[in-house]
Order: structure tokens, then C-alpha cells, then sequence
């Protein structure tokens, strides 16, 4: 059992030549490190917080948001004590924070205004959170993916989020065609982004109308079943020789000009 001290203010510390007990990762509690993601989770009162560890530096610079979880005492450790727990390519910043899911709505329960994005099997961790990062930068209303072939729940895709996760329900069914076609039940037209798309995003988008925006994994593209079942399938028209894109790059231009189309 680690044997804790107190520091200043109170607060306890781990002895610094001695990690904490492990955290969980991609099961059971989320793993969010990083300054934007950890404050961005404390800050958010639908998060149930288990857990937060704390370098002495990090907890001056954060006391506000640490202030937000009044209960819960923040456990103060040193870096290495961090980088045992998130690995030694991560980048913490000093604070990691251990917290239950979100619960996160049914299609149905997705506002019918603003964007929706889809993802076909994209399963880089790096990229799903970057997506998740633009979904917030133009309040698209959620991302859906599947349950399989796609990243599980991971302290790579929250960090890449950067605190979207918060801001932007991330929905996992089963079957993203009968997915999509759901979604047109509830009025939202469904467009494929692909780089030899027939039209320009900017013609396939219709104000007014909510639209889900789908993109396919790297190589890959969009599978048959979910290019048949697509309203149009558009292209994004670049100036340059170049015209496949990193997915995440795609999906922030793609919600760029969906904004710009739509008004």
C-alpha cells in the first residue's frame, strides 16, 4: 500500500519513487490526461469524477478547475509517477484524470439541426479524436461510428479530442447503414465525402435541411453498402495537384464548407 503525505496546502502526495495503483485505460473508467482534456472533464457536471493525480506544478496552475470537484482531493505525484501511468510518448502536462463514461444519446435523441458526422471503419485513435476536435470546432451535433471496427474508448483518442469529448456525443451502433437510413427517417440528408465524388460538397448541401456527413477510412474509402446508401456522394474541390487528404484534414474542410454552403 503507498504511504501518503501531506504537502502544502493539505493536500496528499505519493511518495515520489513510487507510482500510484494503476489506472484503468480502455475498459471500465476513462483515462483523460493532458490540460484540455482533464479540465475540460472537470469542468463538465455530467461527468462522475473517480479520481485526479496531480504534479504540485500543474495543481497551482489548474486550482480553478480542481476547485470544481470540491470533494474530491486531488492526489499531488511527481511527473514520472504520470509517465509510468500514460506511457513515455504522452504528453499529460502534468494532470490525469480517471472518470466514468458519458452516457451518450440514441439517433433519435440527436438534435435534427447542425451536423452530424459518420465515420465508415476508421479505427486510427490519433484520428478519431481530431475528428472529434473539428465536430466541436462546428458544433456538429455528434459523431456516430461503429461499435466494431472503430477505436475503443482510449486515452490517445481523448488527448488527440482535446476536451471535445465533453462538448460532442459520441455515438456507437451496431450497423452504420441502418444507421444512416434512420437518420434519413428523422429529415437528415446524407452525404459521402469521397476525393472523386460526383459534385462539390458545397452543391450536394442543402440549407435548411440537417445533414450527416460520412467519410471512410484512409485507403479504404467508403464501403458499397454505405456509398449506396448515401443521398449524393461529394468531393471537396482543392486547387492543388493533390486531392486525397488525411480523413481528420478531410472532415474539418469537409464541415468547413458544409457551414459555409449551408449558412
Amino acid at each position: 500500500m503507498v504511504q501518503k503525505k501531506t504537502g502544502q496546502k493539505g493536500l496528499p502526495r505519493h511518495e515520489p519513487d513510487r507510482p500510484p495503483r494503476p489506472l484503468h485505460g480502455d475498459e471500465g473508467p476513462e483515462l483523460l490526461f493532458g490540460s484540455h482534456s482533464a479540465v475540460a472533464a472537470l469542468a463538465n457536471p455530467r461527468r462522475r469524477i473517480r479520481r485526479v493525480l496531480v504534479t504540485r506544478n500543474a495543481a497551482e496552475r489548474h486550482a480553478a478547475a480542481l476547485s470544481l470537484a470540491p470533494a474530491l482531493v486531488p492526489e499531488i505525484v511527481e511527473p514520472r509517477a504520470l509517465d509510468r501511468l500514460t506511457g513515455p510518448d504522452a504528453v499529460h502536462q502534468g494532470i490525469v484524470v480517471e472518470a466514468d463514461p458519458l452516457p451518450q444519446p440514441r439517433l433519435d435523441q440527436i438534435e435534427r439541426k447542425g451536423p452530424v458526422v459518420m465515420l465508415d471503419q476508421v479505427t486510427d485513435p490519433h484520428n478519431v479524436g481530431a475528428i472529434l476536435r473539428s465536430c466541436g470546432a462546428f458544433a456538429a451535433r455528434a459523431l456516430v461510428t461503429t461499435a466494431r471496427h472503430s477505436p475503443t474508448g482510449s486515452a490517445v483518442l481523448f488527448k488527440a479530442a482535446s476536451g471535445a469529448l465533453e462538448h460532442v456525443p459520441f455515438v456507437k451502433v451496431t450497423n452504420l447503414a441502418r444507421a444512416m437510413d434512420e437518420l434519413k427517417s428523422y429529415g437528415f440528408r446524407i452525404i459521402g465525402l469521397d476525393s472523386a465524388g460526383e459534385i462539390p460538397i458545397e452543391v450536394a448541401a442543402r440549407s435548411g435541411i440537417p445533414t450527416a456527413l460520412v467519410l471512410g477510412a484512409e485507403g479504404k474509402g467508403l464501403r458499397r453498402l454505405t456509398r449506396d446508401t448515401c443521398d449524393a456522394i461529394a468531393r471537396l474541390d482543392l486547387p492543388g495537384p493533390l486531392h486525397s487528404l488525411n480523413v481528420s484534414i478531410a472532415c474539418a474542410l469537409g464541415l468547413y464548407a458544409l457551414a459555409r454552403a449551408t449558412g
